[in-house]
């Protein structure tokens, strides 16, 4: 489905997602043309993005609009799978906000459905773009620390009172698991692939909280483990990234600078964009050297969602890999609640 010059694009809700991260990148993003929002909120939507772009109030119907080639699906977590399988039997490509959906079988449906109608399928794990992660990357693909021994990766926040939020409301797609778990297993599997196991302890923790608000699970790669972990009652600073290796370690402290650069209104055109402030340190030696040697560039995925589209360069986060996210997903949901370590099978 070859684009002359812009994908016409439609956003599906207007939450956070969709108003921090998706509208500033796609706007950023050459080749693209925001010209619609799903949203209840046409009155912001019209006052933020300007009166050439189309509001409607009908998610459905919106996705399967003749004029339009890419949806992006940031609305709620369970109208996931249901708006992406509508918009690819209208033919058009289409972006999903992390998770890809609720379920491991509603993924590969997705995926299967995507390759019947040789359409474009891309989830948004932005995470792969995060400053640290790509230093840990290229850390790991250098061979400096030797044989890993363990990784542990952490996403915690201090946030004790429960907010009114579908996302920490009990409900399907809802809790921190399936807020962040997304992002920390994407980047396990980008790092290492599937691990051999999954051992997972999820809870609810604050005295209001009916959703998961801690996490702690662990991945077996045989030689070596990952630690994924989440608390909503984290005061004290913790470490994102812990890499303890034969010949070292690496630490990183501080969440990647570009979420909180697009809240306050920046974009990948400004300067200081993705840089890190708070660098990584190299243990190494009886030597502390700070080892950040990348920027961020969440830019980086809508451009390659360009370029794949127009037949270029490749899907950024094919769906495939995703499926296994989802996988791991649900596999860490049956461990917690029987209490057991379950294998990992290779599906793709």
């Amino acid at each position: 489905m070859p684009i002359a010059s812009e994908l016409r694009t439609l956003l599906v809700g207007y939450g956070y997602a969709g108003q921090t991260f998706h509208t500033p990148l796609l706007l950023a993003t050459k080749g693209i043309k925001l010209s619609h929002v799903a949203s209840s909120q046409t009155a912001k939507v019209k006052q933020q993005l300007g009166a050439d772009v189309t509001v409607l109030a009908d998610y459905s119907a919106a996705v399967q609009l003749a004029d339009i080639d890419l949806v992006v699906i940031a609305s709620p977590n369970d109208s996931h799978a249901p708006l992406a399988e509508l918009a690819l039997r209208a033919g058009k490509h289409v972006v999903i906000d992390k998770p890809f959906a609720l379920t491991f079988n509603e993924a590969k449906a997705l995926t299967a459905l995507a390759t019947e109608q040789k359409l474009l399928l891309s989830v948004f794990h932005n995470r792969r773009f995060d400053a640290d992660f790509l230093a840990l990357q290229q850390l790991l693909r250098s061979g400096r620390l030797g044989q890993v021994a363990h990784l542990e990766s952490r996403f915690d926040r201090f946030r004790p009172q429960v907010r009114p939020r579908w996302r920490e409301q009990a409900g399907p797609g809802a809790g921190l698991w399936f807020d962040l778990g997304p992002h920390l297993l994407d980047q396990s599997l980008v790092l290492f692939g599937l691990p051999h196991s999954i051992t997972a302890s999820l809870k609810i923790l604050r005295p209001d909280a009916t959703a998961t608000d801690w996490f702690s699970v662990l991945l077996d790669y045989g030689h070596f483990g990952v630690t994924l972990g989440a608390s909503m009652l984290a005061a004290a600073p913790s470490a994102r990234f812990t890499l303890q290796a034969q010949h070292g370690s690496w630490q990183k402290f501080g969440l990647d600078i570009q979420e909180e650069q697009l809240k306050q209104g920046l974009t990948p055109a400004d300067t200081g964009w993705g840089i890190e402030p708070q660098p990584g340190l190299l243990y190494q030696h009886e030597q502390v050297t700070p080892y950040s040697p990348a920027m961020g560039c969440y830019q980086h995925y809508y451009a390659a969602i360009v370029s794949a589209i127009n037949g270029k360069g490749a899907n950024p986060v094919p769906p495939q890999q995703s499926c296994s996210v989802m996988q791991l997903l649900e596999l860490a949901e049956h461990s917690a609640t029987i209490g057991k370590t379950l294998p990992v099978m290779a599906t793709y």
